[in-house]
């Protein structure tokens, strides 16, 4: 096939063209601003440090040039090309105020105040006397910035002193220098400084300091005496009020849980008080029961005051999830000396509630489809905040392409749910979390029927806890989950087909599970400005292990045993998931992921139940590949015969992800992305040759690569991946990969490999 190398040869001309046609719009007589350049003039600094200096100095300078993609300005050509609209509205005023960027003029450029700038940042960081040399440069229509920065010697820190007084204030504050962040020998620097005396803050607000402030702080610093070395006194200021110079303890705490910050006032008669242990609570319609209080709140009376139990109290107020709104002040007691009276003011979010939640999707496999969801919730459901949560839910599926199309998929369930706000058990936990512990009972019932093929009912149950050790860190243990599934309306075709087909026969079984699971995650992902961000889960299902040791149950001998007639399932299963986020810029990032996994059974049976399984390839997953198609190992089902489309699946699941992801304009971001993994069967299943996991698991990993586009509505984001595979492990050794095979003109080609994912939010 030949090649029109001409049209790609007109593109890229084009491209260039309309790079440089951005400075034919420019008001007369004023140029377009490139931006600026800074260079550390210093014979003591090292390159590595020379260099990072001049990269913090650049990211002072102001304004900042118009965002270059490749050294052309696409969002200026944008604003160029769509002209000044006559309207606030439509494609034009869209284009020139969303997605386009007005050009930035040297005439907006202040060389003296950036000059300016860069001589405080740098006399702040210990550079006394700096010197700072502005100019600039021309280029035709285009004009650039260039400082030239010389400081001085760096001054360091030769002796830091705190206050000697003998007064409480001075006391206090003397005893936190052995954490100061100031250290002999360190450079001088003034954000230090400032981070200092908030340190000695936050330390002198957990003694009951609640009136101080950091800026009743002073820093003395004297440069008079030593080579480039600087003492540094910290002292309290003279102004400093009386109330600030002593600690306070709590005496009343008065909460109003049905405060109105509408009208933000408080009416209330002499009935409406009720005094429950050290709290007085005022509320007429008597809404909770006052123990929520007593195990929310963390101060008590006759406490000092601790700014840490003062945000306790505040976060298990939000984290109770009944409150829109939570008011916190703190006031002098007029009739004991340095005592405060606490209030909190608590505005109800609505009780009950009603959410009515639709999608749509379409996946790999061929299916397209929507579900509805409608929930009724009750915030207060037995007055102690509980949460109760009545759900219906209902959707179709209908596969619309496939050699094996016509298989729809129904679904319709209901599912109820209570959440207590604290730990039910027989024993006493006590908790200091920020984050209220929560016990949680669950009941569900699932009924799916594939059309021509089965219909299977599912009823799952648990009781467990929920509790947060930090805002990082979440655990949930179900100390019991129990899981039922029954096949009905199995079709004569499905069961001629399964007798020869284990895969399709396993989805019929019924089965019973129960036992505990426990899950663990961490992330650092909230923290966004972070240029490394983390995210790890970890889950352990323990199924039928103890009953299984008691009975002493043994498939392997015939020994099964059964409840209701259905063999319950006795199997270990780990997994885990890892993500690691690695920012690149203000708008693009690397996001990569690594899930491991493997389940072993044993006991009362011999293989793990379809539910428990492994499974790989889809819209979240390797997505190159059909839902459910890959593996497992090097099998693949090449039945030209076969009526049902089987998923795959494994006892043993790797798994890895990475993708670049950019913004490009306005709503729209951009991905590249690799995907790769596979599933392994633990045991030989002479049914699927080259299933089982091996050493030389390695040569069976699947690979694909594609792009994506994702819009971000806000509320939603829409995602669409288009992928094709470069590996596929079950061709014939030594031939896996398919890079080679590669060709987007060819229509046969493209329908059997380019696969379209469209889904709601990020794979991972």
């Amino acid at each position: 096939m030949k090649t029109n190398y001409s049209k790609y040869l007109l593109m890229l001309c084009s491209f260039f063209i309309l790079g440089c046609s951005n400075t034919k719009f420019l008001p007369e007589g004023d140029l377009l601003y490139t931006g600026g350049s800074v260079k550390v003039e210093d014979s003591i600094l090292k390159r590595k440090a020379r260099k990072a200096l001049e990269t913090e100095l650049e990211n002072l300078l102001r304004p900042k040039p118009n965002k270059q993609i490749l050294g052309l300005r696409p969002k200026l050509y944008i604003y160029n090309l769509a002209g000044k609209p006559k309207k606030e509205k439509g494609l034009r005023y869209w284009l020139r105020t969303k997605v386009g960027e007005p050009p930035v003029l040297f005439s907006q450029v202040d060389l003296e105040y950036n000059a300016s700038l860069l001589r405080n940042y740098t006399e702040n960081r210990g550079y006394f006397k700096t010197k700072v040399q502005s100019d600039s440069t021309r280029n035709g229509k285009r004009a650039t910035a260039e400082y030239i920065v010389k400081p001085s010697k760096q001054y360091k820190i030769k002796n830091i002193s705190f206050p000697d007084d003998s007064t409480a204030l001075g006391k206090a504050i003397s005893r936190t220098q052995k954490r100061s962040l100031l250290i002999p020998g360190n450079p001088y620097d003034l954000e230090v400084i400032k981070q200092e005396r908030d340190r000695i803050d936050a330390r002198l607000k957990e003694k009951g300091y609640y009136f101080f402030n950091p800026d009743y702080i002073l820093a003395q610093v004297d440069s008079a005496k030593g080579d480039h070395e600087v003492n540094i006194r910290l002292k309290t200021k003279e102004e400093t009020p009386s109330k600030a110079r002593k600690p306070y303890i709590i005496n009343d705490i008065i909460v109003y849980p049905n405060y109105s910050i509408l009208t933000d006032s408080i009416v209330y008669k002499k009935d409406d008080i009720l005094h429950y242990k050290d709290f007085t609570i005022i509320d007429s319609a008597n809404t909770f029961n006052p123990r929520v209080f007593d195990r929310t709140l963390y101060f008590k009376k006759g406490d000092l005051y601790n700014r840490k139990n003062h945000n306790l109290s505040l976060n298990r107020f939000v984290s109770l999830g009944t409150f829109k709104f939570v008011k916190n002040e703190f006031k002098v007691d007029d009739s004991i000396p340095d005592a405060l009276n606490a209030y909190y003011y608590l505005t109800l979010l609505p009780k009950k509630f009603l959410r009515f939640e639709v999608k749509g999707s379409t996946n790999s496999a061929g299916y397209s489809g929507s579900e509805s969801k409608i929930n009724w919730s009750n915030r207060n459901f037995l007055g102690g905040a509980e949460l109760f949560t009545l759900s219906l839910f209902g959707g179709i599926d209908f596969q619309i392409s496939g050699k094996n199309g016509g298989h729809d998929i129904y679904t319709f369930g209901g599912e109820a749910s209570l959440m207590w706000p604290r730990l039910v058990a027989p024993f006493k936990w006590q908790n200091s979390s920020e984050f209220v512990p929560k016990t949680k009972v669950l009941i569900r019932y699932e009924r799916q029927s594939k059309s021509e093929q089965y219909t299977l009912n599912s009823f799952k149950t648990s009781f467990g806890y929920l509790w947060k050790e930090s805002a990082k860190a979440e655990h949930e243990l179900k100390v019991l989950e129990i899981n039922y599934v029954s096949p009905k309306n199995v079709t004569a075709s499905y069961l001629e087909e399964a007798a020869t087909n284990s895969s399709l026969s396993k989805v019929i079984e019924k089965q019973l599970i129960f036992g505990p699971t426990y899950s663990y995650t961490f992330t650092n992902t909230l923290k966004n400005r972070k240029i490394h961000t983390f995210y790890f889960n970890g889950e352990l299902d323990l199924a039928g292990n103890i009953t299984g040791l008691l009975l002493g149950s043994n498939a392997k001998k015939g020994d099964t045993i059964k409840f209701f007639d259905v063999p319950f399932s006795q199997f270990v299963k780990v997994k885990t998931d890892f993500r690691y986020y690695l920012k690149l810029g203000k708008e693009s990032k690397l996001a990569s992921r690594f899930i491991a996994g493997a389940g072993y059974a044993y006991g009362n049976n011999t293989v793990m139940p379809s539910s428990k399984q492994f499974v790989t390839g889809g819209a979240n997953s390797i997505r190159a590949f059909r839902s459910q198609s890959i593996g497992p190992g090097s099998y693949k089902n090449i039945d030209p015969n076969a009526i049902f489309l089987q998923d795959e699946l494994g006892d043993i699941k790797l798994e890895f992800n990475t993708e670049y992801r950019t913004k490009l304009f306005s709503i729209v971001e951009g991905a590249l992305f690799v995907d790769a993994g596979n599933i392994w069967l633990l045991n030989e299943d002479k049914n699927k040759a080259g299933g089982q996991f091996s050493k030389d698991f390695m040569k069976e990993i699947a690979v694909g690569v594609g792009a994506g586009l994702r819009f971000d509505f806000s509320f939603l984001i829409l995602r669409t991946d288009l992928a094709f595979p470069i590996r596929q492990p079950y061709l014939v050794n030594g031939s896996n990969w398919v890079i080679d095979a590669v060709d987007f003109g060819n229509r046969s080609w493209r329908k059997d490999n380019l696969m379209l994912n469209i889904a709601i939010g990020y794979p991972f």
